[in-house]
């Protein structure tokens, strides 16, 4: 089985950055794909952006320009590079990954905190 752990969470003024990190373990020869997602209090959980293993990026309309998503196969690591923070960035930032003969949803890590003050 695969697990996930995030970080790189944090506290920042609009107009900041922050990286975060998703370090993957367990059978990673079986992802797929991985990818952002977030998740406001009293809002849906969203996909923010995802790579798949050939290195083709996909982003939400909201973050294109701002964040940047790459994985490092070597280290099992996604990380998600957000520039140009807005207050309604702030959400809980969870990392995906699908894996072969998984389900479709794949699975979670437990999530990191962003927090954008204006």
């Amino acid at each position: 089985q695969v697990q996930l752990v995030e970080s790189g969470g944090g506290l920042v003024q609009a107009g900041g950055s922050l990286r975060l990190s998703c370090v993957a373990s367990g059978s990673i020869i079986n992802i797929n794909r991985m990818g952002w997602y977030r998740q406001a209090p009293g809002k849906r959980r969203d996909v923010v952006a995802f790579i798949t293993g050939g290195g083709t990026t996909t982003y939400a309309d909201s973050v294109k320009g701002r964040f940047t998503i790459s994985r490092d196969n070597a280290k099992s690591t996604v990380y998600l590079q957000m520039n140009s923070l807005k207050p309604e960035d702030t959400a809980v930032y969870y990392c995906n990954a699908i894996t072969t003969w998984g389900t479709p949803d794949g699975v979670w890590g437990q999530g990191t905190q962003v927090t954008v003050s204006s």
